[in-house]
């Protein structure tokens, strides 16, 4: 039988090639004979850089930066043979970088995303792939513009403090970006746009430490901001805050687009390095999954690309997750076959499931794959 191992990470705990291979090990203890494609996956979010230097070979380059409290923290880079520069902004903006007392849209800056930017641009790199998610940022990337030599201005001009709230205040942006004429691209499967109802501040501010007053605080600084890069930045396009995918990452796309740079979806840049199209024409079964498969992980995730193009071949796809809360309808008509929590593999969370699954997530994939070798292997 031919197993295709297809998962995201599971965030917080594990990444994606320790999921793929955590279950591969359970599954060989029961089926040893059975053919097992590893294929880890991941969106633009935390393993993107990971994930395609397992798929595209290259050199990762260490890069210091800071986080989004300015502390120093160390980022990578890869680069690859055809003069392209992957990164995440993860790795500087991460919310995964904040304590729960830290979480502050209106104050974190996605400036160390700057410097990844730069490091790679110094490093000769034509074309810049950008992966947004993950982020616990706001500031529409008005840090990472400053990083790059664009300062945002007060009206006595002033540099503006980083964070989002601050950008209530911007009258002017001043400088030109240090590209070096580099191709930009954003990476990310989130089509919202920068502002309003579905923009950066309403849909997302509020995972990242935002209250209500927050919220509306952020859109209207995001919105003058956008106003002052439509007039201050030559090239910006016209329309910046209504642009799709402008809302990633906390706006770091609006900021992107205002460069000039483009959006790609991450999951499908990620599905064509690792060949994943190929290797579904040959399978029997996938195995998908992330830490928590609930309503977002259908909406344009890993699981959701996966569970679609299995479903198109009519291969069954069996997704594991840390905790499951998709109804099995929702799941099904999105191409899932069948889900397995590690919280209820461990006794749920009256049991102590939940403690148990976050703190040995191996131990219980690898439990977990060999119940689904006795169930599917032939």
């Amino acid at each position: 039988m031919r197993v295709l191992l297809c998962p995201d990470k599971f965030a917080g705990t594990l990444p994606a090639p320790e999921v793929a291979a955590a279950v591969a090990d359970g599954w060989r203890s029961v089926a040893q004979g059975d053919d097992l494609l590893i294929r880890p996956l991941a969106d633009g979010g935390p393993g993107f850089v990971q994930v395609l230097a397992e798929a595209l070979g290259g050199r990762r380059m260490p890069v210091s930066t800071v986080d989004p409290l300015g502390r120093p923290v160390t980022g990578e880079i890869l680069l690859t043979t055809d003069g392209t520069a992957y990164l995440e902004s993860a790795q500087a903006c991460g919310l995964h970088l904040l304590s729960a007392t830290e979480r502050d849209p209106k104050t974190t800056t996605s400036y160390g995303l700057g410097l990844l930017v730069t490091a790679a641009v110094e490093s000769g790199a034509r074309t810049v792939v950008i992966g947004l998610g993950g982020s616990g940022t706001n500031d529409a990337g008005a840090g990472m513009l400053a990083a790059l030599g664009v300062t945002p201005l007060d009206a006595g001009g002033a540099a503006l403090p980083y964070g989002g709230a601050a950008l209530a205040a911007v009258d002017a942006v001043d400088g030109v970006p240090r590209l070096r004429g580099v191709r930009l691209v954003a990476a990310t499967d989130v089509d919202n746009p920068l502002l309003g109802l579905h923009g950066a501040s309403n849909v997302f501010g509020p995972q990242k430490g935002a209250d209500r007053a927050d919220v509306l605080l952020l859109d209207a600084a995001l919105e003058r901001f956008a106003e002052v890069l439509q007039r201050d930045l030559i090239g910006c396009p016209a329309g910046l805050g209504t642009l799709p995918g402008g809302g990633a990452a906390g706006g770091i796309g609006a900021a992107l687009l205002a460069l000039g740079g483009g959006c790609e979806s991450g999951i499908g840049l990620v599905t064509r390095a690792t060949r994943l199209d190929a290797a579904l024409d040959t399978a029997d079964l996938v195995i998908t999954g992330e830490g928590s498969f609930d309503h977002q992980s259908l909406r344009g995730k890993v699981v959701a690309g996966v569970a679609g193009a299995a479903r198109d071949r009519g291969v069954p796809c069996v997704v594991v997750a840390g905790q499951v809360s998709t109804g099995r309808r929702e799941a099904a008509s999105a191409g899932v076959t069948d889900a397995y929590s590690l919280v209820e593999h461990f006794g749920g969370e009256s049991g102590g499931g939940l403690d148990a699954a976050l703190s040995r997530p191996a131990e219980g994939l690898r439990e977990l794959g060999a119940r689904l070798a006795r169930q599917w292997s032939r």
